[in-house]
């Protein structure tokens, strides 16, 4: 099953691996968690040749069926054959030797695997001057390695005297709603606060964690769609923000985003004292849907 709204075209035709986790058994007997990632292409989803489609399908567009089209071809059915497999339980042989060689484990010690498909191709700058980062998984990876990376630099130069407490918070399944026990809807964040003002010494919680909660700043970060050149009429003029331009506040009525007055000028003081160039201010087009993000969902829980 596709996991949320996908542009499911970009999948096919392209060099894929999966990742994910996988639970072994250790050499006492006891279950652990490991994070993996098979660092090869070892399936792709081909297209049908055009020679064979029909001239509705032609014409109609690209319109896969996700339970019959989609499917990832791993090996051919003679390989499979002439190959002795081990004992795999649930998944299929080839699939747990791929993992437990990628983790240096025996096939019969993979007790179980939450994998997902993912693009082998390696990201790369491009570009007449290299000024593009070519990359599958920008949003929102790329935010998640600058707020991990300002954390730690803030932690190392300022910790010992600061008076505020740091937090950055990463979230699952965004893409599907948000709505899990990882997720910006989940207790995640909210539990952790609550743990913050006894193990500060606050000698009410309750009361303590209001009025934190209450001091704080959240932001919600993550990418923007900059102005498209060849559909620059999906943009409003006013408000498309440009590659390379500084950074983007978005707004939205609707409360798609959590961004106000006061928040957003924190923000653009915060550009200038990096002596970064000025934010752009990004809205969504009168016409069109907009997207969300996670910051209404977090402040609302918060």
């Amino acid at each position: 099953v596709g996991y949320g709204g996908g542009l499911w075209h970009t999948w096919f035709d392209r060099d894929l691996t999966v990742g994910g986790r996988a639970v072994v058994r250790g050499p006492e007997g006891r279950l652990e968690s490991r994070l993996v990632l098979v660092r090869k292409p070892v399936c792709r989803i081909p297209t049908l040749a055009i020679h064979l489609l029909s001239g509705e399908e032609r014409s109609s567009g690209f319109k896969p069926n996700l339970q019959s089209h989609l499917p990832p071809m791993l090996a051919t059915g003679v390989r499979e054959q002439l190959w002795e497999p081990p004992e795999a339980g649930a998944h299929h042989p080839v699939l747990v030797s791929l993992v437990a060689n990628e983790l240096g484990v025996r096939p019969e010690d993979v007790v179980d695997l939450e994998l997902q498909l993912c693009d082998a191709q390696p990201s790369a700058l491009g570009g007449a001057f290299d000024e593009f980062v070519f990359s599958g998984r920008l949003d929102n990876q790329a935010c998640c390695y600058l707020g991990l990376t300002a954390l730690i630099g803030a932690a190392d130069a300022s910790l010992a005297t600061q008076t505020s407490v740091m937090c950055l918070a990463l979230f699952d399944h965004e893409e599907v709603g948000s709505l899990s026990a990882t997720g910006a809807q989940g207790p995640l964040l909210t539990d952790a606060l609550l743990r913050i003002p006894p193990a500060l010494g606050s000698a009410v919680p309750d009361v303590g964690s209001a009025a934190f909660r209450a001091r704080s700043f959240l932001l919600s970060a993550d990418m923007a769609h900059a102005h498209h050149p060849n559909y620059a009429d999906r943009h409003d003029p006013e408000h498309a923000p440009k590659l390379g331009k500084g950074l983007v506040i978005k707004h939205n009525a609707n409360q798609r985003y959590a961004t106000d007055c006061f928040g957003a000028n924190l923000l653009r003081a915060a550009a200038r004292d990096a002596n970064l160039p000025p934010c752009q201010e990004f809205a969504v087009k009168a016409d069109s849907a907009c997207g969300s993000t996670i910051g209404p969902i977090s402040a609302a829980n918060l």
